[in-house]
């Protein structure tokens, strides 16, 4: 594994944009077979691109009415895409000519999008601080049955864990707030959802809080959040944990966590973060803990552990620079300033699982790739080929391969 990422190099045609026409690229997304790479532009267009030919495939010239943000596939023919416009629009690779429809909620600008696989809704997030469900499987001429399932202020980010079974949010304040034993059929008001814990995650300097839900062990130990009683021993729907995650070098400073990931196997999540001064930049990783609980009656122990961090090079500030998880989950791809870095649990490129350590650790750098003249913004794996993409602020993608 640490040969092949290693020999991971510009490819011989890389996609190439013009910055008059499309600007900034935000966002890379493939389609889940790999045969489509889609381009999120900042002026109004979605590319499609083959990603093994670098040939071009469609422009969607006015796919929005502003920046488009994120691109998210349903399956291997339905996305949808999301605006600075407030909306989100849903297209068919088999129809380009014309959005199959869009979907109008959001009172501010649209930043990612979420597909439960489970209720089959689409869960979107914006900057007016909600999370809106939308039933895209009933949607007639007079609209898309949707409703408001979560607010909350300075809203940056939102995922779902791989099962659906989690959501986590980010905030701008430096709050990472996770919903737990997740039921998007019900709307959330304020008050209405089961506080868990509102604490800050401890950096890990001993063994004390090592055990976790990868090694099949409950954790035990120093853990001094609220416990909260329910129904029948089960853990509430929708119960809401709140907490405040270390990052090296901020303990008295705050920090606004601008990019959030999830392992593809459910096992961690993946932050970029800066500094409230902007001064400082951080890639880190947090591993779920989450044991089986001691009693019965108490709220599941659950928390997040910082097991991974790398200090980032802080270039083009004010910029959400979005980071990856390889399919496999044992590699990160970050931008670099000008490039990407790809960054590894150990040395060996081994499974989070096998390299949890006791303390916290720093990432391992397998290789930096250099190759475009502007800031990175977005990177991207495939989720069938040993390929990776990435975009930049002047409109460019590269594509990058092994090269032996």
């Amino acid at each position: 594994m640490t040969s092949l990422y290693c020999s991971m190099n510009p490819a011989a045609e890389s996609v190439n944009l013009s910055t008059q026409t499309h600007g900034a690229v935000f966002n890379l997304e493939y389609a889940p077979d790999g045969s489509v790479l889609t381009v999120a532009c900042e002026q109004t267009e979605v590319l499609l691109f083959d990603p093994i030919s670098s040939r071009h495939i469609k422009t969607l010239t006015e796919a929005h009415e502003d920046c488009v943000n994120n691109i998210r596939f349903l399956d291997n023919r339905l996305f949808a895409t999301c605006s600075d416009d407030t909306t989100i629009a849903l297209w068919d690779l088999r129809k380009l000519n014309s959005k199959v429809c869009s979907l109008h909620g959001h009172a501010s600008w649209v930043k990612n999008i979420e597909y439960d696989t489970n209720t089959r809704l689409l869960v979107t997030s914006g900057f007016d601080g909600n999370v809106i469900t939308w039933d895209i499987n009933r949607f007639t001429e007079d609209g898309c049955p949707h409703k408001k399932f979560f607010h909350t202020r300075y809203l940056m980010r939102m995922r779902l864990t791989p099962d659906c079974s989690k959501m986590l949010i980010s905030t701008s304040s430096g709050y990472l707030l996770i919903l737990h034993d997740l039921d998007l059929t019900q709307s959330l008001e304020v008050g209405s959802y089961r506080m868990l814990r509102a604490r800050r995650t401890p950096l890990s300097s001993d063994g004390g809080t090592s055990a976790s839900r990868l090694t099949g062990t409950s954790r035990q130990g120093n853990d001094s959040s609220k416990i909260h009683p329910h129904r029948e021993g089960l853990s509430p729907r929708n119960s809401l944990e709140v907490l405040t995650p270390e990052i090296p070098g901020e303990r008295d400073k705050g920090n606004c966590i601008t990019s959030l990931q999830l392992h593809p196997k459910g096992w961690a999540t993946l932050i970029r973060c800066s500094s409230n001064m902007d001064d400082q930049e951080w890639t880190c990783v947090y591993e779920f803990q989450e044991g089986a609980p001691t009693r019965p009656l108490v709220s599941p122990r659950c928390s997040l552990r910082l097991t991974h961090y790398i200090e980032e090079a802080n270039v083009g500030r004010g910029y959400i620079k979005e980071l990856c998880f390889s399919p496999d989950g044992r590699l990160i791809c970050s931008p670099y300033g000008y490039g990407v870095r790809l960054l590894a649990f150990d040395e060996s490129c081994g499974e989070l699982a096998d390299c949890l350590p006791v303390q916290t650790s720093c990432l391992r750098e397998i290789r930096s790739i250099y190759s475009h003249s502007d800031v990175v913004l977005t990177t991207k794996f495939s989720p069938t080929h040993c390929q990776l993409a990435s975009g930049c602020l002047s409109g460019r993608v590269a594509l990058y391969q092994p090269k032996f």
